[in-house]
């Protein structure tokens, strides 16, 4: 019934209920798609007919999403993104004369320690080669086949989500961070300091690691102030009696940008395996079969430099 009802749909239909969900708007939303004020009320006329509901209705001067509009908002905007990656989907791809952007969300853990070798690379053998670098928000763990089919990759380490291909960049540890005239510390921590200690932690809504950590050994981290990205916890360490948890690449990389010291964690932290999630949507995709091999070189010439 699935395949049947799919091959009788109009293509055309996602991209105008897209537009329409996203403008409310019949006028505007013609004009975005190319479509006249009659053709774009008859695209509507159909898709009500389609879901049975009004997806749009009027509400005094303005119109106003129904339930199902505003559910089907997101969904439509998903499934416009996935067709165009499935129809721009190349059988051979040459890096070297190619023009492609591709988009990779994380943290910006992932875009300072392997972002940047990334780009570094393509800069010499990619120049048509455009990186997007974006932060991830929690539908990556809510809807996560929806996330990754628009876009090309996620720069993450395993725990998080897992039912997706992967490719393995690069291993890292976590340490601490106290600052450098810290009156309580000297030159190791111990549980009771953790315990004792107020907390900068990184922190989103589905992914706050010092937290996950210090969890599993019966530590609840007293959290006096929290950040999306790691890169700030130096400059909220610094000056303070706070500790915080980076991983050990970005710390050494921030070396003297804050007054901050770089201790062992007095307890065996599970270490950071990074890698470079993706949909199967770009399995036979030329150009994303190039990128995996490319963040695969990439990633195995930084996990070998090291620090």
């Amino acid at each position: 019934m699935s395949a049947m009802n799919l091959s009788r749909l109009d293509l055309n239909l996602v991209v105008a209920l897209r537009a329409l969900l996203e403008e409310r708007n019949v006028t505007r939303a013609g004009e975005r798609v190319g479509l006249s004020q009659p053709a774009m009320s008859a695209a509507l006329g159909r898709l009500r007919r389609h879901f049975g509901d009004d997806l749009i209705a009027r509400t005094g001067n303005t119109y106003e999403l129904t339930p199902l509009g505003a559910d089907l908002r997101d969904r439509a905007a998903a499934a416009c993104d996935l067709l165009e990656r499935v129809f721009s989907s190349q059988a051979v791809f040459d890096p070297a004369v190619a023009t492609r952007e591709f988009t990779l969300l994380g943290s910006d853990y992932g875009a300072t320690v392997f972002g940047a070798a990334l780009t570094r690379l393509l800069h010499e053998e990619a120049p048509g080669i455009r990186i997007t670098f974006q932060q991830s928000g929690p539908a990556i763990v809510e809807n996560t086949g929806a996330v990754l089919s628009a876009v090309d990759g996620l720069l993450m380490p395993h725990g998080i989500i897992d039912g997706f291909p992967a490719v393995e960049l690069l291993r890292d540890r976590w340490v601490c961070l106290v600052a450098d005239d810290h009156p309580e510390i000297g030159d190791t921590l111990t549980l009771d300091d953790l315990a004792r200690l107020p907390w900068a932690v990184y922190q989103r809504p589905y992914d706050a690691p010092a937290t996950r950590q210090l969890s599993m050994i019966g530590v609840q981290p007293r959290v006096e102030v929290s950040v999306q990205t790691f890169q700030l916890l130096p400059h909220l360490v610094e000056r303070t009696r706070r500790v915080a948890m980076i991983q050990e690449r970005l710390a050494r990389r921030l070396e003297g940008m804050a007054a901050v010291r770089v201790l062992e964690c007095p307890f065996e932290a599970v270490p950071v395996q990074e890698a470079m999630w993706w949909h199967p949507v770009h399995t036979q995709d030329a150009a994303h079969q190039w990128l995996r091999e490319t963040v695969a070189r990439v990633g195995a010439e930084v996990d070998a430099a090291g620090r």
